[in-house]
């Protein structure tokens, strides 16, 4: 067990009160109960951009901003260095200036968990836990299980009912005990979360491990180094739990004070229509109303979000926004994405796509701003919501005749 945090890392801080702390382990505030958060806060670094472009293009390229030691073991496969594309058609059809589309997708495990789970696997080993241990609807558990597999760690993940079985075949093939609960996102992230109190295991959950929003901070990080002086007004990313939203805002304010970009953009967070309570607290009297989740994208069906404060505290702080979509306009927003921007995102993905347009029509993202979307993970993840959408496939016989009569 690692009884210090690393050097470059000042303590950890409750979102709620500020009390600060050296103690790497000390996961909630005394003062604050077990409901309170944990911040990592680091050491000044000034402008890091001359150091970090002299490392490889990938998530530890940022290693000052993160909270690992530096003899860590860490992952061998690339996780980071996702591509930045723009997408002048898609914009067009969003209504916005320009809008670029950072692809998470290429991760190992095609979606940007890959990032938080690094971290996680890496200071877990680091720790000597015998084994890891999350709760997911798909992306966070396939992503343990994938960078766990990497690292020799056993990892045990319990997903929700409702888990897509490519998820779940991705979970099996890395090699992770899968405990499949008859229950809803939430009933499963608690009995995950009591289960793992009682064991001598490291705990996955971004919602209680501070160390996994600074994983998931690395994708604006990212962008700001690809971009630079083209930063965008707006950075949009969907939004279940809350904890990838405060990392993106974290992300972009670190980079802003490490130089890599001139300012900080706002960054709208995208939920579900049936899965919105961030958007009725910012909107609202700022309290969480736990609610049911029923949304086409599972990766953000979340009725009681576990990282509430820090996601509310984050778009504050940056003045940002959050939009629900429905349904009906994730599904329109996944073809959108794929035909107009060339790229396949899953549901969740695409729902920050039916935002942009949502806050464009709304005035939020006016019509002479740009914006880069986070792509957070690949269509192949879930097919059998893609195929909804479109027809099949034409049939024809094995003949140059029938072809061309077909074609027309």
């Amino acid at each position: 067990m690692f009884a210090t945090l690393p050097p470059n890392v000042r303590c950890l801080s409750c979102i709620l009160c500020g009390r600060e702390t050296t103690d790497p382990w000390a996961w909630s505030c005394p003062d604050c109960g077990a409901e309170s958060r944990m911040d990592v806060r680091y050491q000044p670094t000034g402008d890091l951009t001359g150091v970090a472009r002299s490392r490889p293009f990938n998530m530890w390229r940022y290693r000052e901003l993160l909270p690992v030691p530096a003899d860590a073991l860490l992952p061998p496969i690339q996780v980071g260095g996702s591509p930045v594309s723009e997408a002048p058609r898609l914009a067009a059809r969003l209504g916005v200036r320009a809008v670029w589309i950072k692809d998470d997708g290429r991760n190992p495990s095609a979606s940007t968990k890959d990032r938080p789970s690094a971290v996680a696997v890496a200071l877990a080993v680091a720790a000597g836990s015998e084994r890891i241990v999350c709760a997911s609807t798909g992306n966070a558990a396939s992503s343990l299980a994938c960078m766990a597999a990497s690292m020799g760690l056993p990892a045990t993940i319990f997903v929700p009912a409702r888990a897509p079985m490519p998820k779940v075949a991705q979970l099996r093939v890395f090699g992770a005990r899968v405990l499949r609960v008859a229950a809803d996102y939430d009933t499963t992230w608690e009995l995950c979360q009591r289960v793992a109190t009682k064991k001598p295991w490291f705990n996955r959950n971004c919602a209680v491990n501070p160390y996994l929003v600074e994983g998931k901070k690395t994708i604006s990080l990212e962008l700001a180094d690809q971009l630079g002086e083209r930063i965008p007004a707006w950075v949009a990313v969907s939004v279940g739990d809350g904890c990838t939203y405060a990392g993106v805002v974290k992300g972009l304010e670190e980079a802003h004070a490490a130089g890599f970009i001139p300012f900080v953009p706002r960054v709208l967070g995208v939920q579900a229509e049936g899965a919105r309570p961030l958007v009725d607290a910012l909107d609202g009297d700022g309290k969480l109303h736990v609610s049911s989740a029923e949304t086409v994208a599972d990766s953000i069906a979340v009725g009681h979000p576990r990282n509430f404060q820090k996601a509310l505290d984050a778009a504050r702080r940056n003045g940002g926004r959050f939009v629900p979509v429905t349904d009906a306009a994730i599904l329109q927003a996944l073809l959108d994405c794929a035909r107009l921007g060339g790229v396949f995102a899953e549901p969740a993905a695409s729902a920050t796509v039916a935002g942009v347009g949502e806050a464009a029509r709304r005035g939020i993202i006016r019509a002479d701003e740009d914006v880069a979307i986070l792509v957070t993970g690949n269509g192949l993840k879930d097919t059998a919501t893609a195929l909804t959408t479109v027809d099949g496939p034409e049939d024809v016989p094995a003949d140059d005749a029938a072809v061309e009569r077909l074609l027309g």
